[in-house]
């Protein structure tokens, strides 16, 4: 290791000045515009955090430090004298409905991707089944959110409601969840279910005592991507919601408003960033961890 070491010291003495110059540019120029672009996505989330904290968030800069805009959002407050907020922000129905449609969402992708996302790469053919799939990837929400919302709400003239919101969840989080769950299929070895099917195993047993044992992150991965981007998703709720109120879709509704409390909206995001962080690590750990 040491010779090695002393030999590329010694090559790297023995190039011109210009490529040693060249050379050491290229590495920090390239670690400093990796440290750039981590910091244009994770600052802004960090200086909001810090502001939920902050007694005058809305100044954009931190002052007195508490726990107040926490306390409203749970608990609520009514106008207090000398304040420019009011406690009227009640997040208990959104976020539970939220909640419903990421559970719903995110049962149905694991079930949904683990049933095509199985069958796929036995196809051979497969591109053009695997492009019309992820073909709602590439058509922006709003587009499809009006189409979904006209094709059942004009056309078919179905009332909008709760099914209506976790179907175009559903719509949304698939082609992500299928994603995941192609990049473990693809991996799978056909042979397993022919040496199982050879030994007497049913396409039952071979589907509960094989595949689904060998395709389980991309299950949990299936799961976990429904289950975020349903929480958060936005511009399919807008149109689909049919009275119905999620929490991005509240919070949207919140942040525009000019009477109360936009102030609890970083308290609310930070719980949000911070159970989204949680949720990844629980992910991660239970659908990638191998058994010992």
């Amino acid at each position: 290791m040491t010779v090695r070491s002393d030999i590329s010291v010694v090559a790297v003495s023995r190039m011109p000045l210009g490529a040693r110059i060249a050379e050491y540019w290229s590495a920090w120029g390239s670690a400093a515009l990796g440290y750039a672009v981590l910091g244009i996505i994770y600052f802004p989330i960090l200086w909001l955090i810090i502001l939920s904290v902050s007694a005058e968030p809305l100044t954009g800069f931190p002052g007195d430090w508490t726990l107040q805009w926490y306390d409203d959002m749970f608990y609520g407050s009514g106008q207090r004298e000398g304040e420019a907020y009011g406690g009227n922000f009640r997040i208990v129905k959104p976020l539970l409905l939220s909640l419903l449609l990421a559970a719903i969402t995110s049962i149905a992708c694991m079930a949904a991707s683990l049933a095509v996302g199985s069958v796929l790469p036995r196809i051979r053919r497969r591109g053009p089944f695997l492009m019309t799939f992820l073909m709602p990837l590439m058509v922006p929400g709003i587009v499809a959110g009006m189409s979904i919302f006209l094709f059942f709400r004009v056309g078919l003239h179905f009332k909008m409601g709760l099914w209506s919101l976790a179907l175009a969840h559903f719509i949304w989080a698939f082609p992500f969840a299928l994603l995941a769950m192609m990049v473990v299929a693809s991996r799978f070895d056909q042979r397993l279910l022919e040496a199982a099917s050879d030994l007497g195993a049913s396409k039952w047993e071979r589907f509960w005592q094989i595949e689904v044992p060998i395709l389980k992150p991309g299950i949990f991965a299936a799961g976990f991507f429904g289950f975020l981007l349903s929480f958060n998703e936005l511009p399919f709720s807008i149109f689909m919601r049919a009275g119905q109120t999620t929490l991005p879709l509240y919070l949207w509704i919140q942040s525009g408003a000019h009477n109360t409390s936009v102030p609890l909206i970083f308290a609310m995001s930070t719980l949000i960033t911070i159970a989204s962080i949680f949720l990844t690590f629980v992910a991660i750990r239970v659908g990638f961890s191998e058994k010992k």
